[in-house]
């Protein structure tokens, strides 16, 4: 029975759901129209599919399609490769590369002999118009038959010259074009790798967009180096036979014709029975290409050309091309650029010092898989005194002493030890050799073994690779190294990542000749410098070095300096520098060996002299197991064994001892199991030039006559009328 008293409540309705005619509408048309689309899109695919059917191919047809279209898809993502690559090269092309210099610059040695010329007295360019037809025929027969034919790269000749190589086993032919090889003089270096030859095949292709190809010829032949410190043929011609490229025979133009492939071995006035028999071969080619008959070339053949005498005393080419860029940096704003240069090059020490490289490479170059090396010598005051860029400058010009940046090693660890030493460390102050990491990186000594606890002196001798780690980690942070390295005159970019310590930077060899010669005169930079006067033809000084050359500033205090060199003096006699040793002299220095054994340093200083020696590849092939302290200390003793040779010894700033004993020296026991052996000693004398007494009295009155007062007109008669 229900409740009386309650009143039955009522469930409220239900509400009809709110449905707009309107948002129904476009809800039914986009379900449609996906609909419709779905079925468009399953329609077309269907009819495509019917349609690309017709050209499916079965069996050996597929086969050959599916190889073309991966070969296009292959091709097409290396273009683009090769193009990413060759960008850096087309900077390049942005320069005002057409201009020839217009500086004509004659150099002295530092005795005022004339040395060598660069500039338009080596471009004194002939059109090609009016050069003789046998000319332009001996050049195209034998560097490219097919120039006129082909696109830049000759891929026919290409190919014929790998089948020839593959037949004789051998390089006997080259591939290269002559717009190749003017792309290369004009942008690149000879530096033999991979992407120096992409970058050299995207020059030549944009040189032929955008010069004719009598433009490209007549570039080559004004460029090319052809022996003897001449460049271009014009001036090869006068060099070698005393005559205008207009008047050469045949046989003239099949000897210069041949200089281009080798111009260093193939020079007429070094080997004149080599460039004969080069001239031959030549005459041949332009046989064989059908530019002249048999007939046309056998008076060449009978009678080949006689040259000019002009000795066998090679020119400083490298030394002359570095000179050349600083001269014309300095005497930009000189309104006569035909000058003459005093420069502080000594002839006797650039010969030592190719000899030196050049007995060393052809003793254990197989031996060591090792092909090139460079090296520069400084007077302690900053004089360059030699300069060698590479082994063979007809071969390649370019230099590396001064343009090719190679990783430092160990050699980069004295300027790490420097900053310490300037942060208050001492060569008696003791670290820490053992296991060490920095972020994820966790280098380790050369032997896989540590020392324990050992004094700063002990692991800059030993080379201890974790030690300099510890000190930019725990004490000097890598900004001072880098600032460091920059006050004391290294030019090339310095990294400030962690890793720079153990010299993964890379560094010329005139960088690190400059970066030690401060340790060895004192601890001041910015006395670097190749020549000491500019002076135009009536011999007034524009330039002078002590007036207007770069002022020495300190970087290092005496201080560290001196405990520096304390410790660098004992690599060569008990660490890892002992073929360095000199019987005359302390030697301080530093080996220095990079990953792989790709480079081999030695960088080391007396009293007199600093100088930087590098061993390596160019195409960064790894050596045999070549350490700093083989063939570059070896190569370093051997030159500046020379270079000590009868003249005053300077001590090493800092060094109380800097000469053994004379006793020891007498007896030949100064420098016994700390040199080369006795086979590699210098056979060669240095000569004395002049006495000490007498060098000794011409410094004396050179400084007074610098600070003797100006004589005055009545004087000048006074002193007269007592005569």
């Amino acid at each position: 029975m229900r409740n009386p008293g309650k009143m039955q409540q009522k469930s409220p309705a239900p509400r009809k759901p709110f449905r707009s005619p309107r948002l129904i509408g476009i809800d039914a048309w986009i379900d449609s129209a996906l609909y419709n689309l779905r079925f468009a899109l399953a329609e077309f695919w269907e009819n495509t599919t019917i349609f690309f059917r017709r050209f499916r191919v079965r069996g050996f047809r597929r086969f050959v399609v599916e190889l073309l279209d991966e070969g296009f898809t292959l091709g097409v993502g290396g273009s683009v490769l090769l193009l990413a690559l060759a960008l850096p090269a087309f900077e390049e092309t942005r320069k005002d590369w057409r201009a020839q210099d217009d500086f004509a610059v004659t150099f002295l040695d530092r005795y005022g002999n004339e040395i060598g010329q660069r500039g338009i007295i080596h471009r004194d360019a002939v059109p090609i118009d009016e050069l003789p037809d046998h000319v332009i025929k001996a050049v195209l027969g034998t560097e490219d038959r097919r120039f006129f034919d082909h696109i830049g790269i000759d891929f026919l000749g290409l190919t014929r010259a790998m089948t020839e190589n593959v037949r004789a086993n051998t390089v006997v032919q080259g591939g290269s074009t002559i717009t190749q090889q003017l792309a290369k003089n004009l942008f690149l270096s000879n530096e033999r790798t991979i992407e120096r030859k992409i970058k050299e095949a995207f020059l030549a292709l944009w040189l032929e967009v955008n010069m004719s190809k009598k433009e490209i010829l007549q570039l080559y032949l004004d460029r090319a180096y052809m022996g003897g410190g001449t460049f271009g043929i014009a001036a090869a011609s006068e060099f070698y036979f005393g005559k205008n490229i207009k008047d050469v025979s045949l046989a003239e133009a099949a000897m210069l014709a041949g200089l281009f492939k080798a111009p260093a071995k193939f020079a007429p006035h070094v080997n004149l029975p080599a460039a004969r028999a080069r001239a031959n071969v030549v005459l041949s080619n332009m046989v064989q290409s059908g530019l002249m008959t048999e007939g046309q070339v056998i008076a060449a053949r009978r009678h080949p050309a006689s040259v000019v005498d002009r000795g066998k005393d090679e020119s400083p080419d490298y030394f002359l091309d570095w000179a050349f860029e600083e001269v014309k940096r300095i005497a930009a704003d000189v309104p006569q650029h035909s000058l003459i240069v005093r420069t502080t090059l000594d002839r006797n020490l650039q010969k030592a010092a190719e000899e030196a490289i050049e007995f060393h490479l052809r003793q254990y170059g197989k031996e060591y898989q090792v092909a090139q090396a460079a090296a520069v010598v400084l007077d302690n005051d900053g004089a360059v005194r030699a300069l060698v860029g590479g082994r063979d400058y007809g071969e390649s010009q370019f230099n590396r002493a001064t343009k090719a940046q190679r990783q430092a090693g160990s050699s980069f660890k004295p300027y790490v030890y420097a900053a310490a030493m300037e942060k208050g460390m001492t060569p008696k102050s003791v670290v820490s050799d053992g296991p060490i990491s920095w972020g994820n990186w966790s280098p380790r000594n050369y032997g896989r073994s540590y020392a324990g606890r050992v004094d700063l002196t002990t692991a800059l001798v030993k080379s201890l690779n974790t030690v300099p780690v510890r000190l930019a980690r725990d004490y000097l942070t890598t900004a001072p190294i880098v600032a460091l390295t920059k006050a004391m005159g290294i030019e090339s970019p310095v990294s400030s990542h962690k890793t720079m310590v153990l010299g993964t930077s890379s560094m010329t060899v005139m960088d690190q000749a400059t970066g030690y010669n401060v340790f060895a005169n004192g601890g001041f930079a910015g006395t670097r410098h190749g020549f000491t006067q500019i002076l135009n033809q009536r011999g007034d000084v524009l330039w002078d070095w002590a007036r207007d050359g770069e002022k020495p500033r300190r970087v290092l205090s005496e201080k560290a300096v001196g405990e520096m060199n304390s410790m660098l003096v004992q690599v060569p006699e008990w660490g890892t520098g002992r073929r360095a040793g000199l019987p005359m002299t302390r030697v301080a220095g530093k080996t220095g060996t990079t990953q792989s054994y790709r480079d081999a340093w030695f960088v080391g200083f007396t009293g007199n002299y600093t100088a930087a020696v590098w061993y390596g590849n160019d195409s960064f092939a790894p050596t045999k197991n070549l350490t700093g302290g083989i063939l570059p200390a070896m190569t370093w003793q051997r030159m500046m064994n020379y270079a000590h040779q009868n003249i005053d010894l300077k001590p090493i700033p800092g060094i109380d001892k800097s000469f053994p004993d004379p006793a020891k020296v007498a007896s030949g026991k100064g420098a016994k199991g700390k040199s080369e052996p006795a086979e590699d000693q210098s056979p060669i004398e240095r000569p004395r030039i002049l006495s000490s007494t007498t060098t000794k009295t011409l410094k004396e009155l050179h400084e007074l006559f610098k600070t003797a007062p100006p004589l005055t007109a009545p004087a000048a008669r006074t002193r007269l009328s007592a005569l």
